[in-house]
């Protein structure tokens, strides 16, 4: 196994290493915010609280939009689980309404 080299040293890398630092923990606080949206849709959906479930859920998606848009998650990703927490909520006011 090679050694390993030592780290570099110029200024640039440094400022970069830096900001690779910061970022990373805005992109964890970030996800760690989605994740927290969506466990409050699905407590909702499972109580049954529709009104509660909407709300969450347009808090979620906003979220979901600014995370894609900021590169923090893939717009994919954020399309995906925008749709499966509005399946959910769709179901349960479908099934309040009915």
């Amino acid at each position: 196994m090679a050694a390993r080299s030592r780290p570099k040293k110029s200024p640039s890398v440094i400022k970069r290493a830096r900001q690779a630092v910061k970022r990373n923990l805005v992109n964890k606080m970030i996800k760690s915010k989605l994740k927290t949206l969506a466990k409050k849709v699905e407590e909702a959906v499972s109580a049954n609280k529709g009104e509660d479930a909407c709300k969450t859920l347009s808090e979620a998606i906003r979220a979901y939009a600014m995370a894609a848009s900021k590169g923090v998650i893939h717009k994919n990703n954020s399309a995906r689980n925008i749709s499966r927490l509005s399946l959910k909520v769709n179901k349960l006011l479908k099934a309040s309404a009915a």
